[in-house]
């Protein structure tokens, strides 16, 4: 064969390699490196075995086919490293067990059944996808939120130095009216949808304390918020009602005790600061037609508070003590666990009775 024919063969492979990679189907983005034994990557085998171990490159998975001998397998000539979506797309059964854990032994099935893998240490058969860690633990936390209270212990667990929790002050809030607000600082304070509470407090200025959660499956989190009312030790908590309810109103037609998140913000505002911050904005959206009021005024605000204080703080900042241009009464705005979502705040009080706190709960640092 002539150079010429050489170098349109080598040519014809690239534009084939090309053409499969252009191909292939994504199922999990970002699945990492898998090793695959050669005989199922060129269709002399079938996927027979998969078991995941501990891998610092790459995400653990190794595949072995229906032919593969303990002789073929010690070869490492014999082992390929590819995308999981590679194996994927020979056998798409695989996306249902990639989040399984380290030390998982797999045997997978083809019979009249369908397709399916065999856990050879349980015999439990997995005929549908294991969803992501996180997105169990996300779940779980769905159900524990908004509860009409906890016990005390688990309030101060969340306020309790340890290897996975870290107690950031992140700021001091100023309350001209004692009048509290719980919302979502960008979309819902100032309007009718924020949750004034019909308990006040002390007209004054207050710290900000969070609970920063270093979750090894959901990485940094705000798992709760603590306005610091009093250095008096809280004994109880109770809900906190919005304006007009009490406690005896729960469960009742209408009545609700938790307030919204829809941009991954929260934050406890006096009522004044509140109305000051929509008069505010209502002003700079008019001088600023068109722009964003996160990705345009807030943005760089919480980057300074993150190169300020950045050890924990996810990139681009997870909390922000924010001055009103005007007064320069103070609020504190910070990240909500997961994100959006409903939670509620909760009346820390002392032996009395007395208002010690306000925290709001956004995650169980135990279910992650």
């Amino acid at each position: 064969m002539g150079l010429f024919g050489k170098k349109k063969n080598q040519k014809q492979a690239q534009q084939e390699q090309q053409k499969t990679q252009n191909e292939m189907k994504i199922y999990i983005q970002g699945a990492g490196g898998t090793i695959v034994t050669k005989s199922i990557l060129d269709g002399t085998s079938k996927l027979k075995w998969m078991f995941r171990q501990e891998s610092e490159h790459g995400n653990g998975w190794v595949a072995f086919g229906d032919t593969d001998s303990q002789e073929y397998v010690d070869d490492a000539k014999n082992m390929a490293i590819v995308d999981f979506n590679t194996l994927a797309n020979i056998e798409p059964t695989v996306v249902n067990i990639f989040y399984m854990p380290v030390g998982s032994d797999l045997e997978f099935c083809s019979d009249k059944t369908g397709k399916y893998f065999v856990d050879t240490r349980t015999g439990k058969e997995i005929r549908e996808q294991v969803k992501h860690p996180a997105q169990l633990a996300f779940e779980k936390n769905l159900k524990f939120l908004n509860q009409k209270t906890y016990p005390e212990s688990f309030f101060r667990s969340l306020f309790t130095e340890n290897a996975n929790i870290k107690i950031v002050r992140a700021g001091e809030a100023d309350f001209p009216t004692g009048e509290v607000v719980l919302a979502d600082p960008l979309a819902y304070l100032g309007s009718k949808y924020e949750t004034l509470l019909e308990k006040q407090i002390p007209a004054g200025n207050y710290p900000v304390e969070l609970s920063v959660c270093l979750s090894p499956i959901a990485g940094l989190r705000i798992a709760a918020a603590r306005l610091l009312i009093s250095d008096r030790q809280a004994v109880s908590y109770e809900i906190a009602m919005p304006q007009g309810k009490c406690i005896e109103d729960l469960g009742k037609p209408g009545v609700f005790t938790f307030f919204g998140v829809d941009t991954g913000l929260a934050c406890f505002a006096d009522r004044k600061v509140s109305e000051e911050s929509r008069l505010f904005f209502e002003k700079w959206t008019g001088k600023n037609p068109g722009k964003n009021k996160y990705a345009d005024y807030f943005a760089g605000l919480f980057q300074e508070s993150y190169e300020a204080n950045p050890e924990f703080q996810n990139q681009g900042g997870s909390f922000l003590e924010w001055k009103l241009p005007e007064s320069g009464f103070r609020t504190v705005l910070f990240s909500s666990g997961m994100g959006d979502g409903m939670y509620s705040g909760y009346w820390g009080l002392d032996e009395k009775g007395e208002i010690v706190c306000l925290v709001a709960i956004f995650m169980n640092p135990e279910y992650f």
